[in-house]
């Protein structure tokens, strides 16, 4: 019995530009059919791109009559960035079952939300589907001008407001800074957080010794790595190797041998060149 994941067939219906830095793709088609949310709110997906093999995990901000939403965060460089940022309606991308991990015990009284904008599908739809009369604060660290327009609507008895706090000019993030400084609730709560890997180490440490918090109450999450805002271009380009792939009818393993066999000979090629340029 195969162990790997479901796949779905989609195609951008819609592409909006919510700010500089985040972009809305909405998908849908019959490839999609069979498709379920889990219904946890911070769910996500493995999202693979046209010209790409490898995939990129999305929050689902979405799933309503066929249509799955997914906001992605654009940087500089990525294997979606560069997809995202052009005209990118009417292609087929392939998505994988969703998965999701917020965990809020019953009893919590409060629940305090943390993340950079790669956290925000997230944080909102938490936000949208807390329980009437929970205290829910959020705090959300952004490059662009507040998205006070984002929720899509909180019903009557919830409360779920955002503090918007602008990324550090001489950083690439300090989500880590906006934990330290929370005044935390009494009684039985649940923390939820997600953003640059680093970040989320230190925060994790910070809960255990600092707050005290039991790992029940709460789900930290790393979404990128630091340098991820401004990737490098990789040595090796995975999407003509994924076409030619395609195009003589290799199987997916065989083309990830082949990509694992152009890196390693770059590497090689590169470690050769720094040689030659140690013995001048």
């Amino acid at each position: 019995m195969s162990t790997r994941a479901a796949q779905y067939a989609a195609t951008v219906l819609r592409r909006e530009q919510l700010s500089d830095h985040f972009v809305r793709i909405v998908l849908g088609g019959d490839g999609l059919t069979a498709f379920e949310s889990t219904g946890v709110p911070d769910e996500w997906v493995a999202l693979t791109v046209p010209g790409q093999f490898q995939t990129r995990y999305y929050t689902v901000r979405s799933w309503a009559a066929g249509e799955l939403t997914l906001d992605i965060v654009v940087h500089d460089h990525g294997l979606v960035t560069e997809w995202a940022a052009g005209d990118c309606v009417g292609d087929v991308v392939t998505i994988s079952a969703a998965k999701g991990s917020f965990d809020m015990p019953e009893s919590a009284q409060w629940l305090l939300l943390v993340g950079d904008l790669t956290a925000l599908p997230a944080i909102a739809r938490i936000i949208e589907t807390a329980p009437a009369g929970l205290d829910v604060r959020a705090w959300v660290e952004i490059p662009d001008a507040p998205l006070t327009d984002y929720l899509l609507g909180v019903a009557d008895g919830q409360s779920g407001t955002i503090t918007w706090v602008p990324v550090p000019h001489d950083a690439e993030t300090a989500t880590a800074a906006i934990v330290e400084a929370i005044t935390w609730p009494d009684g039985e709560g649940y923390f939820w957080m997600a953003g640059e890997s680093a970040q989320m180490r230190a925060i994790r440490k910070h809960l255990m010794r600092e707050v005290k918090l039991p790992t029940s109450a709460y789900d930290v999450m790393g979404y990128w790595r630091g340098g991820g805002h401004q990737r490098q271009p990789r040595a090796v380009d995975p999407g003509p190797i994924w076409r030619e792939g395609k195009a003589q009818g290799k199987t997916d393993d065989e083309i990830w041998a082949a990509y694992d066999a152009a890196r390693d000979e770059a590497a090689a090629q590169a470690a050769d060149d720094a040689a030659r340029e140690a013995d001048r």
